[in-house]
């Protein structure tokens, strides 16, 4: 049975940036144009149910915010996959099997690149963009260690559904400017080619998120960096399980065999004690099921860079 039989959004123009060649190619970018059977890939209402939402989207600001704001309260920044020995595959009909069809969650080569496609499906111009995520050392990490999206309207924004516990609001592409989100304040500064996003911490400080350069990629590029992140035992996605949702007060965060609360400002976190509790918490939270394989660590992995 077919999901959504009278959509008519089963075939569009995508985008594409072949990434080093003049041919059309499996990549999301806005500098080469392809007509793409979707009818068996994706499908922009189911994709819009998923996160709570129908048309009409508008496409400026207002319309964005609202896209981004209800995919982070949806669906779940999470590396389980990993874990479950489940390989993630850069490809768009894998995206949407897992995250629209099955309800799940993903990093954030699968959350951005499916996101792109989606603003794309909906009338959006958007560029894949390569970033490097900032860690406890004091420095970031290699090329295409993130994927983030810019999104041209009447101004460009960076537009972000998969790094955690970020900017639930797009940002504007504008250097120096404190810009507020409904929960925290973010300053983007730029020197030569790179851009840095940072968020200002309680105690006022500034504490730097990713760097990123605006050069348009392809999801291929990313290739590279999504093994690494599935197989190094130095990526800090190997390192610990993670499944994080924001939510209307705060955020719920399962990290290794911690879960962690936060309402209003206000953290709780307690031990998971036993792989049974671990599976009602993320069938209830997250609506995660399927869970084959156990998952609690002898003790947690802290994850930097990402939400605790």
């Amino acid at each position: 049975m077919t999901l959504y039989p009278s959509i008519h959004v089963c075939q569009f123009v995508l985008q594409w940036l072949a990434a080093g060649t003049g041919e059309p190619g499996p990549h999301f970018g806005k500098h080469q144009s392809a007509e793409i059977e979707m009818s068996d890939a994706f499908n922009a209402d189911a994709y819009l149910d998923r996160i709570g939402l129908t048309r009409p989207i508008t496409v400026n600001i207002e319309g964005l915010c609202q896209l981004q704001y209800a995919h982070l309260m949806r669906v779940p920044f999470e590396n389980l996959d990993i874990h479950l020995g489940r390989p993630i595959r850069l490809d768009l009909a894998s995206f949407f099997e897992k995250i629209v069809i099955g309800r799940r969650g993903g990093f954030c080569y699968e959350l951005n690149g499916l996101f792109a496609c989606l603003l794309r499906a909906l009338g959006f111009e958007v560029d894949l963009l390569s970033a490097r995520t900032a860690n406890r050392k004091g420095g970031f990490g290699p090329e295409f260690d993130h994927l983030a999206l810019r999104v041209d309207l009447d101004q460009p924004y960076l537009a972000d559904v998969g790094f955690g516990d970020a900017f639930l609001e797009p940002l504007r592409l504008a250097a120096g400017i404190e810009q507020n989100d409904p929960r925290k304040t973010f300053l983007l500064t730029h020197e030569c080619a790179d851009w840095l996003v940072r968020e200002r911490t309680p105690g006022g400080t500034w504490k730097p998120l990713y760097l990123f350069t605006l050069v348009p990629r392809g999801i291929d590029d990313f290739a590279e960096m999504c093994r690494y992140h599935q197989r190094s035992p130095q990526s800090h996605f190997t390192q610990g399980t993670v499944c994080s949702i924001a939510t209307a007060a705060g955020r719920i965060t399962i990290s290794g065999d911690r879960f962690i609360e936060t309402d209003e400002g206000h953290r709780t976190e307690r031990l998971i004690q036993n792989e049974a509790e671990l599976r009602t918490l993320l069938a209830k939270h997250f609506r995660v099921t399927n869970i084959d394989r156990d998952l609690l660590p002898k003790r947690d992995a802290a994850a930097p860079g990402q939400p605790e």
